[in-house]
């Protein structure tokens, strides 16, 4: 359910490296998090050029049941965004870790990658 390849934060994104842009990561939502919102009807995303601070929110998930916060998982600049999810939000629930991925960043800081949680780690935090 969490993938080992992934790097994750207690708000519930995860981080993938590489991206697909150069020295940028991919971001997304964990499973348990879309889980938890229900079905996505809207996402508001950061815009390519923003500057994003760790922790800080960065856009929004609307779901039939409640809007949630998206949350940067890194400080950097976002250098793409999934436009697929502006006619089908709904990615991010069918497909979390793939086709429903958020945005890119590429971190101010590489190593603050290592940094992030592991999916055990994640995993535990979860169940506690």
């Amino acid at each position: 359910m969490y993938p080992d390849d992934l790097k994750y934060t207690s708000e519930h994104e995860w981080v993938r490296v590489p991206g697909e842009h150069e020295g940028a990561v991919r971001v997304g939502i964990t499973q348990y998090a879309q889980d938890a919102l229900g079905d996505i009807v809207y996402v508001s995303l950061p815009a390519v050029g923003d500057a994003l601070e760790a922790g800080s929110t960065c856009g929004e998930l609307e779901s039939t049941k409640s809007v949630s916060d998206v949350y940067a998982p890194l400080t950097g600049e976002v250098v793409a965004v999934n436009d697929a999810l502006d006619a089908t939000p709904e990615l991010v629930n069918n497909d979390p870790y793939g086709a429903g991925w958020l945005f890119e960043v590429v971190p101010a800081d590489a190593g603050a990658v290592d940094g992030l949680l592991d999916a055990a780690t994640y995993e535990a935090g979860l169940e506690g």
